[in-house]
C-alpha cells in the first residue's frame, strides 16, 4: 500500500527525514520504490528536462495528467504528488478542483500549488473537499518571470518574514506539507521550526523535515547547468539504482545537503 498523508506526518512527528525525488514514468516509479523514495513529484519540471523548454510555463494540465497516470502504473509504495501547471489553478478555487481532481484521477494522491497568501483560500478550498494539498514557496518556478529569473528568494528580513507569514497561512488553510526552494538555509530552519507541517527542501537548507532533487539532475542525465543545490549521485555509483539508494540514505541521516549545496 502507498504511503499516505497520516504516515508523512507520523514520519515527520518521529524527526525521520523524507526523501523527495521528481518521476516522469513507470520505470523510475519502480526503481524509486525499490530505493525507498517516500515521495514522487510529477512535476512541471517535465517541460525542462523531457521537453526540453526553457522554463515550466508551457507543460500542460494533460502533460502532468500523463505523467501521473505513467508514474501511478510503476509505483505501489510511494506517495505520488502531481504538481498543478501554469493556468490550470490560478484563475479560482473552483478551477483548481477541477484540475486536482483529475490528478487525483489519474493517480495522484495528493496535489502540489505554488504561492503563497493569493492561494491559501484555494488550499482551504481543496482540502475542504477531500484533496491533500503541498504548499510551495521561496522560488516559485512558474513566477519566474515576475521574480527575475530563477533567483534565491528570502534573502531579506523583510522578504524572509513573509515566507514565514505565507507558510503559516497555508498550514491553517489545512496544507499537508511546504517545498521551500532556493531560500537561505537560515530561512528554511526558521520557516520549519514556525510550522508544524513537513517542509521539504530544495536548495532550502539541511534543517527542512526533507529533501528532494529533479530526477534528471541527481542521475546527471539533463545536460543543461545545473543548480547548486543539485548533487550528482550517478558520480560514484555504478548503477540508477545505487544512486537513487543513496540519495536516500544521505537524507535519512542527515549528510545531504552539504553546506556547498545551500544558500546564506
Amino acid at each position: 500500500m502507498a504511503l499516505t498523508v497520516t504516515d508523512l506526518h507520523k514520519m515527520y512527528r518521529a524527526g525521520e527525514k523524507i526523501a523527495m525525488t521528481s518521476c516522469y514514468d513507470a520505470s523510475f516509479g519502480t526503481l524509486c520504490d525499490e530505493a525507498g523514495v517516500e515521495i514522487l513529484l510529477v512535476g512541471d519540471s517535465v517541460g525542462m528536462v523531457v521537453q526540453g523548454r526553457d522554463s515550466t510555463l508551457a507543460v500542460s494540465l494533460d502533460d502532468i495528467i500523463y505523467h501521473t497516470e505513467c508514474v501511478a502504473r510503476g509505483s505501489r509504495k510511494a506517495l505520488i504528488v502531481g504538481d498543478l501547471p501554469f493556468g490550470a489553478y490560478q484563475a479560482s478555487p473552483v478551477q483548481a478542483f477541477d484540475s486536482a481532481a483529475r490528478l487525483m484521477a489519474a493517480g495522484a494522491h495528493m496535489v502540489k500549488a505554488e504561492g503563497g497568501e493569493a492561494m491559501a483560500e484555494t488550499v482551504k478550498f481543496l482540502v475542504d473537499r477531500g484533496i491533500p494539498v503541498m504548499g510551495h514557496l521561496g522560488l516559485t518556478p512558474q513566477a519566474v518571470h515576475q521574480l527575475g529569473g530563477f533567483r534565491v528568494q528570502g534573502k531579506t528580513d523583510a522578504a524572509g518574514e513573509r515566507i514565514i507569514r505565507e507558510a503559516k497561512l497555508l498550514e491553517q488553510a489545512g496544507a499537508a506539507s511546504i517545498v521551500l526552494e532556493c531560500v537561505p538555509s537560515r530561512l528554511g530552519k526558521a520557516v520549519t521550526e514556525a510550522i508544524g507541517i513537513p517542509t521539504i527542501g530544495i536548495g532550502g537548507g539541511p534543517d527542512c523535515s526533507g529533501q528532494i532533487l529533479i530526477l534528471h539532475d541527481m542521475l546527471d542525465i539533463y545536460p543543461g547547468k545545473k543548480a547548486r543545490f543539485v548533487k550528482n549521485y550517478m558520480q560514484q555509483a555504478g548503477s540508477v539504482q545505487a544512486a537513487l539508494a543513496a540519495f536516500v540514505k544521505d537524507v535519512k541521516d542527515g549528510t545531504f545537503p552539504e553546506p556547498k549545496h545551500c544558500f546564506n
